[in-house]
């Protein structure tokens, strides 16, 4: 009790000081030396540290130590109270701010929800306080810290930062996170690739048509579309690299930005037959290869003409050509089991031959061949009637249903089947005439637009003639695209969702350098540019 009422003393001495409150420099040690003792000195310590602070540079490093000392204290409650007296320490003092927001930063491995709140309501605080000094802090873990650490920094920006308001995150402020971000691609994960862009989505870059060009410029950077890759052993990494940064490119295109460069990589890198062929064959081909078909049609949307058009055009029509099987001999012939219709893979190489074959119809080589065109038409015949036979057991399937039926689930997925393959049907009907006409304006079936922004993404449709109903669930792929199967009478359809897990972490651990950096050095990864 002695302890207590002398730290209440020293409180009362430095309140009443006025102008002279530097000369009793022996009150304000005795009120830090209170972290060693009993919890209710500590919590007042606390208090009182960051109350007169400033009044005592010659002592900041030390009050701060002492400050932080409270932060991992076993007892929760005076953690929760030094965390949310941190900021005191910044009010009207000069360059504390960066090194408080570097504390707070790693805290925010924390787990308790309790005082994982008390952080975020800290940084915020800070943050109104002095928002480039604080934010300087958080990217000091981004640069430095662990994986965790990382991406728990990454989500305050992304999920709280903004948030906060044009008050707080001011032009001034905006440009900083901007070109921190910037450096930080430099170095960054699949995951954290897809948190920075999604952040400078956020800024002024997502807003205006100078601001989509530099987002696009960045993900075809980070695409590394001039690199060399092997035709034959081309690596998973490579082709889902390509993947991610084309889907971040993708809702930045217009008739003003390009996708030329990204449509001229598939032609001419991923989509020759030899190395198509080998793309993702370690892990579920089908999936990889269908996401990829999904980037490269939504491309197809705004590519500019293309040079060396023939041949390029001509890859897109000898991959189509494996997705669209030969009619069967007969009908009676049960010597080979029935074709299988991947319906979105068709419908995403129809589309993307319809659409650059709009631009490019003298360019179409097979129309000039005789037993290609001839091979082609009867391909797209057999296709069309498999298409009609699904279209008219799906429109079966939903007819009579309400409108409150029809928001199910599986109603749903029936719904973007039926309208993946009308789509099929229609570019068929154009492309069947002689010779082909592009008279239809199609609508990829899993994109719906609103001002060139992405909107919801369905699924995939294959049909292989049998009549089977389940769910089943695939792989994660890494992306984190979470496959959900659903088989209708005649095929089965399948919905994305994006599922981005949290990590977890508990430790608690801070920089103790002057500059504020140099926390969570445990496990640091070095990762290849992405």
């Amino acid at each position: 009790m002695d302890n207590i009422e002398h730290l209440y003393k020293c409180y009362e001495v430095l309140s009443e000081a006025g102008d002279r409150i530097s000369e009793h420099v022996k009150e304000y040690k005795d009120i830090i030396e209170a972290v060693k003792g009993s919890s209710k000195e500590k919590r007042l310590a606390s208090q009182f540290i960051g109350k007169f602070f400033k009044y005592f540079p010659d002592l900041a490093e030390t009050a701060i130590d002492a400050q932080l000392d409270l932060c991992e204290d076993d007892d929760m409650q005076i953690r929760r109270q030094a965390i949310k007296d941190l900021p005191k320490l910044c009010q009207d003092t000069v360059g504390i701010t960066s090194k408080v927001g570097d504390t707070l930063a790693q805290l925010l491995l924390l787990e308790d929800p309790l005082e994982l709140q008390q952080v975020n309501n800290s940084l915020q605080t800070i943050i109104k306080m002095d928002a480039k000094g604080a934010l300087s802090g958080i990217f000091i873990q981004i640069s430095s810290g662990d994986e965790t650490t990382r991406e728990r920094c990454f989500k305050f920006i992304a999920t709280k930062l903004f948030a906060m308001g044009p008050t707080v995150i001011t032009k001034e402020v905006e440009e900083f996170i901007i070109d921190e971000i910037k450096k930080i691609l430099q170095d960054v994960t699949a995951d954290e690739f897809h948190l920075c862009m999604n952040i400078l989505g956020s800024t002024k870059l997502g807003n205006t048509i100078i601001g989509h060009a530099e987002l696009v410029a960045l993900a075809k950077e980070q695409a590394e579309l001039n690199a060399h890759i092997d035709a034959i052993t081309i690596e998973d990494e490579i082709v889902e690299r390509f993947i991610q940064c084309a889907t971040h490119a993708i809702p930045y295109f217009s008739n003003t930005i390009k996708s030329t460069d990204f449509v001229v990589y598939v032609c001419d890198k991923l989509l020759p037959l030899g190395t198509w062929n080998m793309i993702a064959t370690s892990v579920t081909q089908d999936q990889v290869q269908l996401r990829l078909l999904k980037v490269f049609a939504e491309m197809c949307t705004y590519c500019d003409v293309l040079d060396n058009a023939t041949q390029r055009l001509d890859n897109v029509y000898q991959v189509l050509r494996e997705y669209m099987p030969l009619p069967q001999l007969s009908d009676d012939d049960v010597s080979s089991p029935p074709p299988s219709f991947q319906f979105s893979h068709a419908e995403c190489l129809l589309y993307a031959l319809h659409t650059l074959g709009k631009k490019h119809s003298d360019n179409l080589s097979f129309v000039h061949d005789t037993e290609k065109l001839k091979d082609f038409r009867s391909r797209l015949q057999y296709l069309a009637r498999g298409t009609q036979g699904y279209i008219k057991k799906l429109e079966e399937a939903v007819k009579g249903k309400t409108t409150e039926e029809l928001k199910s689930e599986e109603n749903q997925l029936k719904l973007t089947a039926l309208k993946t393959t009308s789509n099929i049907s229609t570019l068929i009907r154009d492309l069947f005439h002689s010779p082909p006409s592009f008279r239809h304006d199609v609508q990829l079936s899993w994109v719906t637009r609103k001002n060139n922004k992405i909107g919801k993404r369905h699924a995939i449709i294959t049909y292989d003639g049998k009549s089977e109903n389940g769910r089943d669930d695939e792989k994660k792929s890494r992306n984190s695209l979470e496959q959900k199967i659903y088989s209708p009478p005649s095929g089965k359809y399948s919905a994305k969702v994006q599922n981005y897990g949290s990590a977890s972490g508990n430790n608690r651990a801070r920089s103790r350098n002057n500059s504020g950096g140099g926390g969570y050095q445990k496990n640091r990864r070095n990762f290849k540019k992405y």
